[in-house]
């Protein structure tokens, strides 16, 4: 099937189906016209490819992947510790946005209770300036 075909069989993009082609991962075959043709097994890897990358797999770990079973191994111990590290990241970036989300919250609490103020030239808006030389995140009591 040609790119267009494939793209279409998996519910993918042609560019989609180019990008990994150009990376490398995916290896069609080139009729004397210069199109590409994919085999089905060139279909059962854009399958997985597209998989991988909807469980976060990045790129690089699927290259890892797939050249674990081009090689004849197993893949799955390699899936299980990227997976490990990948939940971790991604753990940690949450923890990240709750913190982030809480910090918000609590600036526009204090916000809510303040009076707005017009631009100085050494100001833009007090509360975003203040609230960053708060120690705890929250504004300080205005002294203009």
């Amino acid at each position: 099937m040609n790119v267009s075909e494939l793209a279409t069989e998996l519910k993918t993009t042609a560019d989609t189906v180019r990008y990994y082609t150009r990376l490398g991962l995916l290896s069609p075959n080139k009729a004397s016209n210069g199109y590409r043709f994919y085999s089905a097994k060139q279909q059962s890897r854009l399958k997985f490819i597209l998989s991988a990358r909807q469980l976060g797999f990045a790129v690089e770990d699927i290259t890892v992947i797939l050249q674990e079973a081009d090689d004849g191994k197993t893949a799955c111990p390699a899936v299980r510790e990227i997976l490990k590290q990948r939940l971790a990241e991604t753990e940690k970036r949450f923890q990240q946005m709750l913190e982030l989300r809480d910090k918000m919250q609590a600036a526009l609490a204090q916000w809510e209770k303040i009076a707005d103020k017009s631009p100085t030239p050494h100001m833009v808006c007090h509360l975003i300036e203040q609230f960053g030389m708060s120690d705890n995140g929250g504004t300080k009591n205005e002294q203009e």
